[in-house]
């Protein structure tokens, strides 16, 4: 094996491909295997609603023009695909509309990387229960944070875009799990993924292809999974090798990065519970903006008309991540711009499905109003760490004077501020709706809720597929 970065002769690749090899439903504690079934219900609800987006179609259209295998249900729809290209769909369905899940602190969408690649597994290996899935999921949406709190949140602001650069582990040891290789062959599915990682943010700005980047990482994770399988190599130690290994290319030094928080707790802290949903269909680092929004409005009414300025201050990330000067590029811009989003919600008094769509881009009225909101770096902020990154303190000045103030450290939905089981299922029935038939919606609904119950796993993708 290669020499390691800081810690000579330890393989960090090896210590977390035994703990995806050798995880079992049983290690679950009862709130992790509660909340992860939320998370995928939730996941899986953000898909389907995908199924009906433009670039959704163009690439189903696209991809299945080019593939006549028919082996993988495509979710929402009556098409089916091969597992890899259903990876690549189902994945960029469930990140297409910014209402996925997010590991703050991780800086990552985990549901969408995890579950399409998970899923292609259980369609096409018939006969994984529901416990060993919930056990593979688990294995997938563990790993997928701990590389991003690795990496911490300079890889994204460095420009990598993390949902496909660090997905790819989180779908790897998904898959890898669910085909129970042995901890030899996991390390194999990591670097064969590890290879793979790639995705840039300058995405964000306004191009289709921000919302493929968790469909091209759960397909890469895929892969490296069912070759490792097949006896396929990948790099050893592909986290820590110091010449071309994952840390160190993808860091901009090696103080970057901490090889600790890949493996550190396992088995005793679960950063399962760490993922947050989202309750605004927008990029995660503008939820905490939204929130103190609506609570000066909930303590001081006032309407849009009435704001003077507004002013974010906010993490080195966050500003570089969402706090760029709004330019009408797309729908994508859109939705990553906090002042544009801030000045939605200010206007239509919510900021879901329903507020976005290409005619509202460069609506006359946000960009007015977007113009006269401003994120600037705080350093304060900046100096709490990762978990912080989407504090904000916002400060509203309205025409007469009013100067309302107020800080959020972590938007509703988050890990402190969890949503309501039924608030999640709601929303899941809401967003599946826009696919399935009422009934259907009801079935999958419990299906997922009850996955401990489930003999064969691969029930989830026909429940998935439209009629």
């Amino acid at each position: 094996m290669a020499d390691s970065v800081v810690h000579p002769g330890r393989s960090f690749t090896a210590e977390m491909a035994r703990f995806i090899s050798r995880l079992n439903y049983a290690a679950l504690p009862a709130a992790v295997t509660a909340r992860l079934k939320l998370l995928i219900l939730d996941a899986l609800g953000c898909g389907l609603y995908g199924a009906g987006l433009p670039w959704s179609r163009m690439l189903r259209g696209t991809l299945c023009d080019l593939d006549e295998s028919r082996s993988c249900s495509l979710w929402g729809t009556p098409l089916r695909s091969s597992a890899p290209h259903a990876a690549l769909v189902n994945g960029t369905q469930v990140q297409g509309f910014e209402l996925d899940d997010v590991h703050r602190a991780g800086v990552l969408h985990v549901g969408a990387v995890v579950l399409p690649a998970l899923v292609a597994v259980a369609e096409i290996r018939r006969g994984l229960s529901g416990r060993e899935f919930l056990a593979a999921a688990a294995a997938g949406y563990e790993v997928g944070p701990r590389v991003g709190l690795c990496m911490g949140p300079e890889h994204i602001a460095q420009g990598w875009h993390s949902g496909a650069t660090v997905g790819v582990f989180a779908a790897a040891a998904a898959a890898a799990r669910a085909l129970r290789l042995d901890d030899g062959k996991t390390v194999h599915a990591l670097g064969i993924a590890g290879t793979q990682s790639a995705g840039l943010m300058a995405a964000q700005y306004g191009a289709m292809v921000k919302r493929m980047h968790a469909g091209r990482a759960a397909q890469s994770g895929f892969y490296g999974a069912v070759l490792a399988e097949a006896g396929f190599t990948g790099i050893l130690d592909v986290f820590e090798t110091a010449y071309g290994g994952f840390c160190t290319t993808f860091s901009r030094s090696h103080d970057r990065f901490d090889l600790e928080r890949l493996v550190e707790g396992f088995g005793d802290r679960w950063h399962i519970l760490g993922v947050s949903l989202k309750m605004y269909a927008c990029v995660a680092s503008n939820h905490t903006t939204l929130d103190a929004l609506r609570e000066m409005r909930a303590g001081h009414p006032f309407a849009a008309g009435e704001v003077e300025r507004v002013v974010v201050r906010a993490s080195q990330v966050t500003v570089e991540h969402a706090g760029w000067k709004y330019v009408p590029r797309g729908l994508t811009s859109s939705q990553l711009n906090l002042s544009y989003c801030a000045a939605t919600l200010l206007l239509e008094g919510e900021c879901f499905v329903d507020q976005f769509s290409e005619s509202t881009v460069d609506d006359p009225a946000r960009l007015e109003l977007a113009a006269r909101i401003e994120v600037v770096h705080d350093p304060a902020i900046t100096a709490r760490g990762a978990e912080f990154r989407h504090m904000v303190h916002v400060e509203v000045t309205l025409r007469d004077g009013t100067l309302l103030r107020r800080t959020v450290e972590a938007p509703r939905g988050s890990e402190r501020h969890f949503a309501a089981d039924a608030e999640i299922i709601a929303k899941f029935e809401r967003l599946a709706g826009a696919a399935l038939g009422p009934r259907q919606v009801t079935v999958l609904r419990d299906l997922v809720l009850h996955l401990e119950d489930v003999e064969d796993a691969g029930a989830l993708a026909g429940a998935l597929a439209a009629a």
